[in-house]
């Protein structure tokens, strides 16, 4: 093996017709020889680019519908013959097997069939053979032959061949051998984790998780740790998918942080109203509902002033150029939001460190794929948390039962805590939080900072008393003993949720009707870590 190797003989065969005539032409003013297969030899020969078919060279016509063309010895043999080895060069000569230097393939559109939800029939038939089975010959023997597997590496392979007169070195080889075995590896997932949801195999022996890179991050969570941003293909609205208007690059905790915040205001549909969160190191500091957005932002906003300095606002509406206005006057990370008027877009043009990303949409807060975090030696995996609670699901447990506006504050407050880190205490008046406990190890003291929040509220908004008297609160997983329930009374609750299920849920119950509270289980727990 050479540092240099020239490339004579180059097999082309792809599903993604982009660029393949300018790459084509190009390879032939080179002098290579080219080999194609099906439509892609079509497409280059009416552009007038010569072409020799591979059928021609295996001398077996493509059949079974075109599953079988290219798994031949001449073409295998092509690829993975070592140069430098005299019994692979003699078996070349005797069986007439020409050297092939290039292979430039792309595969089915497996992953483009599954994001549109093809059936069952049509997904069998979008999984590629021969194109892996070549990528592999061809990047395992990266000594000597160049591999191409992405249209956005065209330029960059006629860049090489031309710095070095027809010829690769060893260092493009090696990292296209790479980004090949990448690129089948991700195929790979995305057709086993398609069978394994088509076979309903909750739980496969071998799972494989595939990303593509988006964005080199300058670091992750802290300065000196790397990171990188990588997508898997959903077309789930949210910030992997949406369209950055102005700011600088996310960065990792942004990209974190604005996820949750998004997550959570798709919990409020649009149709019933606009709704506004805002979010600091993942956890919501202000969520609101209200007549017009900047009502509900003025709202969440309020429940904690001084936490929302630096932080994600996400909307469930189009931002208008009035709450635009309002969110600019104070330093705000990211706003997130399904589109903006060009007004708002102005607004948020003399901010240049704003980021204004819009999704053309909500993501469906009822559905979702799967939670992914690494453990020391393996990784746990979980569906999404989509549970949804009802009226209809709300089991009233004390003497007193809750009005319908208490249910409504309820139901609010539930689907807040829903994304609080847990152990999460969230108070909620009129529509609005007013105070949130979240990630303390026991639930009391997340009740007793939800309230200090709430009379803290009182003092940064000039309110005779804390918003926290007549409020509605819910805990994300049961009250163990009382003492967080009667924390969450003294500070002046009138109703709660909770899923119930604790060994005192007697105790609690007896609790919540001495202090006079109105209280619902769901039947249903919100843990999130």
């Amino acid at each position: 093996m050479t540092d240099l190797s020239s490339v004579r003989r180059a097999l082309i065969s792809v599903s993604d017709k982009t660029g393949l005539v300018d790459l084509g032409t190009a390879l032939e003013a080179l002098g290579v020889e080219i080999l194609s297969t099906g439509g892609s030899a079509k497409a280059l020969r009416d552009a007038g680019v010569t072409v020799k078919d591979v059928a021609d060279v295996t001398r077996f016509p493509e059949m079974m519908d075109g599953r079988v063309k290219t798994l031949h010895p001449m073409v295998h043999g092509g690829l993975l013959a070592l140069r430098d080895n005299d019994d692979h060069t003699a078996a070349m000569n005797e069986h007439g097997i020409g050297a092939i230097d290039l292979l430039v393939v792309n595969l089915y559109p497996f992953e483009a069939a599954l994001a549109r939800g093809a059936g069952y029939d049509e997904m069998i038939e979008n999984i590629d053979i021969g194109g892996p089975a070549m990528i592999r010959a061809a990047a395992k023997n990266h000594g000597f032959v160049t591999t191409i597997v992405d249209v956005e590496d065209y330029g960059a392979l006629l860049d090489e061949l031309k710095a070095n007169d027809g010829a690769t070195t060893y260092a493009f080889r090696q990292r296209h051998a790479q980004i090949a075995y990448a690129r089948t590896g991700a195929y790979d997932a995305a057709v086993s984790g398609w069978m394994a949801e088509a076979i309903g195999e909750k739980a496969p022996r071998r799972r494989v998780v595939a990303g593509e890179l988006a964005q080199t991050l300058r670091y992750g969570e802290n300065p000196h740790q790397d990171a990188a941003f990588y997508t898997d293909g959903s077309t789930r609205p949210g910030v992997s998918t949406a369209r950055q208007h102005q700011g600088k690059e996310l960065s990792y905790n942004n990209i974190n942080d604005t996820d949750a915040a998004f997550e959570l205001v798709a919990e409020f549909d649009p149709a019933d109203g606009p709704a506004v969160a805002i979010i600091k190191h993942a956890n919501p500091c202000g969520v609101a509902r209200g007549a017009t957005l900047i009502e509900a932002y003025q709202k969440a906003f309020d429940c904690d002033r001084t936490s929302a300095f630096g932080g994600i606002v996400a909307l469930n509406q189009t931002l208008d150029a009035d709450t635009a206005a309002r969110i600019a006057e104070i330093f705000t990370e990211v706003v997130i939001a399904p589109d903006a008027t060009d007004e708002a877009k102005a607004v948020f043009a003399a901010k240049k460190n704003l980021r204004l990303l819009t999704t053309g949409g909500l993501p469906d807060a009822r559905s979702g794929g799967q939670t992914i975090r690494q453990v020391a030696g393996g990784y746990l995996f979980q569906n999404k948390d989509n549970g949804f609670i009802g009226e209809s699901d709300l089991k009233v447990v004390t003497k007193k039962a809750p009005t319908d506006a208490q249910i409504a504050d309820l139901l609010f407050a539930w689907k807040v805590a829903k994304h609080v880190k847990s152990n999460a205490i969230v108070y909620v008046k009129d529509g609005a939080t007013v105070g949130v406990g979240a990630g303390q190890m026991s639930r009391l003291d997340s009740s007793t900072i939800a309230a200090t929040k709430a009379g803290r509220m009182a003092g940064d908004v000039g309110l005779s008393e804390s918003p926290a008297i007549g409020s509605a609160v819910a805990s994300d997983a049961f009250f163990p003993f009382p003492d967080g329930l009667l924390e969450a009374a003294g500070a002046g609750a009138t109703c709660v949720i909770q899923p119930g299920g604790s060994m005192r849920d007697d105790e609690v119950i007896a609790a919540a009707d001495e202090a006079g509270l109105a209280m619902v289980f769901t039947g249903m727990r919100h843990f999130r870590h």
